[in-house]
């Protein structure tokens, strides 16, 4: 739990370890559906009670799904939290699941993936690039699941999936707020003291092998007006080997990626001109192994291939004269700035935390962050770079109009 008295009210967050991931293969997408299906209501509490209560106090609700973990989460006055937590605690094995339930959210996950992918090409492209870039780990096939598969999805399989992974002995309860450790562990040992585990953890997900060849993946549609550029490494994360390479290469996103300050935004988008934007994700918080992925577009004269080649001679220049250690300084301020602004919110503090928690990490890794990441030289930028920014460790994606069909 994490003690802010700034404001009377607290954030409830209830995070499941298991995710996408752990689906069965053929299965992909219950736990999708599944995350859906708990807003439904139980036997005791029918549909709709537990969100119209939350609106009642003037709180809001939400949940998400990833491929590591599910959470649900209620931001409510105070003196509701041990409601939220009783109805929460009364869907963690009570969902009545009703086959009619169960059809007509699928038929809304059906919709989603209509909406945010099948119409969507960048979407499209970045399901298309998951899946080349992992070959093995069931990180290759996307959140929502596929659409051939969702379409088959029925009760057992989702009943099977929630009564093997809902359960205490499988969840992590962060709370955040106007409360104390000895009100809150009162409140929960009251509300979720008595449910049954289900002595049944996530099995180990699979291990990806190591890459031999280049990848590429071009996608066209109709819908494209500007085309786009995108290339995503294999990476290490917190939960795998080469975890001792995630800081830096925290600190290496930023210094390449930075909208600001960035290698590539101040070379090729404010420099040369050759991009409209270049950008960076990582993210290091996964059981499994995660990636490093650079965003680019060319402005309308310039060729793919030529901001391609600017891209690769940004990152040639790097792992050849490596990163000055005022870089790493200037960058680790930065990061360290964000961090104590996010981490001042009450949701963002319990996503930080429970997000870590729910990979297998600990609260004192998360206290410990803003120190560790003061370690990082200049030489653990390189090597972390030059252990990622391989060729034959990425795949390279294209995003180009098509002219319709005539």
């Amino acid at each position: 739990m994490i003690e802010n008295h700034r404001v009377p009210a607290a954030v409830q967050m209830l995070w499941y370890k298991v995710g996408a991931a752990d689906e069965a293969r053929g299965e992909s997408g219950v736990a999708h559906v599944l995350e859906h299906l708990m807003f439904k209501g139980t036997d005791d509490v029918p549909g709709k009670e537990f969100s119209s209560f939350v609106r009642r106090y003037g709180g809001r609700e939400n949940a998400f799904t990833s491929w590591d973990y599910t959470a649900y989460y209620q931001v409510v006055p105070v003196d509701q939290l041990g409601q939220v937590m009783a109805f929460e605690a009364g869907r963690m094995r009570g969902l009545a699941l009703e086959p009619e339930e169960i059809a007509s959210e699928r038929s809304v996950v059906l919709e989603e993936w209509n909406e945010r992918i099948a119409q969507n090409p960048s979407a499209k492209l970045g399901i298309e690039l998951a899946a080349a870039l992992y070959r093995n780990h069931n990180y290759g096939r996307p959140i929502i699941g596929w659409r051939h598969e969702l379409k088959g999805l029925d009760r057992e399989t989702v009943l099977n999936f929630y009564q093997r992974y809902y359960a205490p002995d499988n969840a992590i309860l962060v709370v955040a707020g106007d409360v104390t450790p000895d009100d809150v562990k009162k409140l929960a040992e009251e509300h979720y003291g008595s449910i049954p585990p289900s002595n049944n953890p996530p099995e180990a997900g699979t291990v990806e092998p190591p890459p031999r060849a280049e990848r590429r993946v071009i996608l066209q549609d109709e819908r494209v007006a500007d085309p786009s550029w995108r290339r995503s490494y294999l990476a290490p994360s917190r939960g795998t080997e080469g975890s001792e390479h995630v800081l830096a290469l925290e600190v290496l996103a930023e210094i390449l990626g930075d909208s600001s300050v960035g290698r590539l935004a101040k070379n090729l988008v404010r420099g040369s001109e050759q991009a409209t934007y270049a950008s960076i994700y990582y993210d290091g918080d996964r059981r499994g192994p995660t990636s490093f992925s650079i965003y680019a577009a060319p402005r309308r004269d310039v060729s793919m291939e030529n901001l391609e080649k600017a891209i690769e001679d940004e990152i040639r220049a790097l792992l050849r004269d490596g990163v000055s250690e005022e870089e790493v300084t200037s960058t680790v301020k930065r990061l360290r700035a964000a961090a104590v602004y996010a981490r001042d919110d009450l949701e963002t503090a319990a996503r930080v935390l429970g997000r870590t928690l729910a990979i297998g990490g600990t609260v004192k890794q998360v206290e410990t962050w803003p120190e560790r990441l003061e370690s990082v030289t200049a030489e653990d930028v390189v090597e972390a770079a030059e252990s990622v920014l391989r060729s034959d460790n990425g795949v390279t994606g294209e995003l180009l109009p098509k002219e319709p069909e005539s």
